[in-house]
């Protein structure tokens, strides 16, 4: 029996949990430490923490693309200040699509929190992502 047709949806949903996960703690955290600035309804125990990173993720995955396409000029002359400023644009959206179960007040908080999920992002690819993807090919 052939499990290798198996193992890539499966290392792809284990990447994505990861990748929730994190969001998700990173967003907690962010909120408990900082009371006004990012507030996420704490009804039934992280549930909008968790749906604010999968749409995160989401826009991730196919609007920043785009954003980072369009700004490749700003991004060039502020010698890539610009980039996190992204991740707040997503930030502000994702505030607009869950209304009152995640807001963001304040651009500063905005900014630390996009700057703290690029950091994620990189410590994920270097210590989790990078070692599961060489293991699973040298299988």
């Amino acid at each position: 029996m052939n499990n290798k047709k198996y193992k890539k949806p499966l290392l792809s949903f284990v990447e994505w949990m990861i990748y929730m996960i994190g969001y998700a703690l990173i967003l907690i955290s962010i909120s408990v430490l900082f009371k006004n600035t990012i507030q996420i309804d704490n009804h039934y125990f992280g549930f909008w923490a968790l749906i604010s990173a999968i749409i995160i993720n989401i826009l991730n995955r196919t609007i920043k693309p785009v954003i980072v396409w369009l700004t490749i000029p700003i991004t060039a002359i502020t010698l890539g200040i610009f980039y996190p400023f992204i991740n707040v644009f997503i930030l502000y959206i994702v505030d607009f699509l869950l209304g009152n179960h995640f807001s963001v007040n304040g651009i500063f908080m905005s900014v630390l929190v996009a700057i703290l999920i690029s950091i994620m992002n990189m410590i994920m690819d270097e210590l989790i992502i990078k070692p599961m993807l060489e293991r699973k090919s040298s299988v």
